[in-house]
């Protein structure tokens, strides 16, 4: 059974959990401004990013974005949380690095990729930015803070 897409895992949680939910998808470049759009209409409490590779050529723009519209925003990328977005929770993407090398290495001495074993993360980390915590008047709960893997001044 494939997977399923990221959104419709994170529709199906909000759904269970009550929570509302507006999608703004973004396959192109061009996409990032109805995007925009859609989510400062829908007046949403928070915004959750997923990693897409696209957004990788416009990490500034969707900082900026979030900043200015004032949305608490949570990432899946830590590196977003150290450009200045609020929080993020991530696998350890530098240990991705080693695996996927050590597939390379394994499938050039014979192996067939379709017999080696999918690996899921092992290590997540959580980076909280308290300047843009502060910038956006929230305050983070001390046990969120102490849990944290970093947490930006």
């Amino acid at each position: 059974m494939p997977a399923q897409p990221p959104t419709a895992s994170v529709t199906d949680a909000a759904f269970k959990s009550n929570i509302s939910v507006v999608v703004a998808d973004v396959t192109r470049i061009e996409d990032f401004p109805n995007a925009f759009a859609t989510i400062r209409g829908a007046h949403p409490d928070v915004l959750l990013v997923l990693a897409e590779p696209l957004f990788g050529t416009r990490i500034a723009e969707v900082l900026e974005f979030a900043a200015t519209a004032r949305l608490p925003t949570i990432y899946d990328n830590g590196e977003m949380a150290r450009r200045g977005g609020l929080i993020a929770y991530a696998p350890v993407f530098i240990e991705h690095y080693a695996l996927a090398a050590d597939y390379v290495d394994k499938i050039l001495k014979g192996a067939k990729p379709g017999d080696l074993p999918v690996q899921q993360p092992a290590r997540f980390e959580l980076v909280i930015n308290r300047k843009t915590a502060k910038a956006l008047g929230i305050t983070i709960p001390q046990s969120l803070l102490l849990r944290a893997d970093e947490v930006i001044q």
